[in-house]
């Protein structure tokens, strides 16, 4: 059964917009070093929040379904942007958590890569790396 999900935007000011979903509001800006007010991030950078945050989202219901021993986790996300007009091309997410079973971790990465419905969306065209770093426990 399809799902709608809705943003309304509303002008801020010359280069603001204010976005709301649900009950959270957020800005949308340029930075000032392209006529922006910087107020938020630019559209672009809310795709990189989108896609890590659903990743990261799913990546976190997976290890707490299975109790699984991983915490600290962190996500960065890149995209690489190229090409007339311009789009991104690429993007790469790093997984970073204490752990000491890699294996877990990296099947729980994969997991949440197949649920995550931005993952999802965006692989059909545009090539998107998953790279995991575990960290062992008994280091930090």
């Amino acid at each position: 059964m399809p799902t709608t999900l809705r943003a309304d935007l509303e002008q801020e000011g010359p280069s603001t917009s204010k976005a709301t979903v649900r009950s959270h509001t957020v800005f949308v800006d340029r930075p000032a070093a392209k006529g922006g007010a910087d107020r938020g991030p630019a559209g672009g950078e809310y795709q990189l929040v989108a896609l890590g945050g659903c990743f990261s989202s799913h990546l976190l219901a997976a290890i707490r379904a299975r109790e699984a021993p991983i915490s600290r986790v962190r996500v960065a996300v890149t995209g690489t942007m190229d090409g007339s007009p311009e789009r991104f091309t690429a993007f790469t997410l790093s997984v970073d958590a204490v752990c000491d079973d890699r294996a877990v971790l990296e099947k729980l990465v994969l997991m949440a890569e197949r649920a995550c419905q931005v993952t999802n969306t965006l692989r059909q065209s545009t090539p998107i790396d998953v790279t995991v770093h575990a960290r062992s426990a008994s280091v930090v």
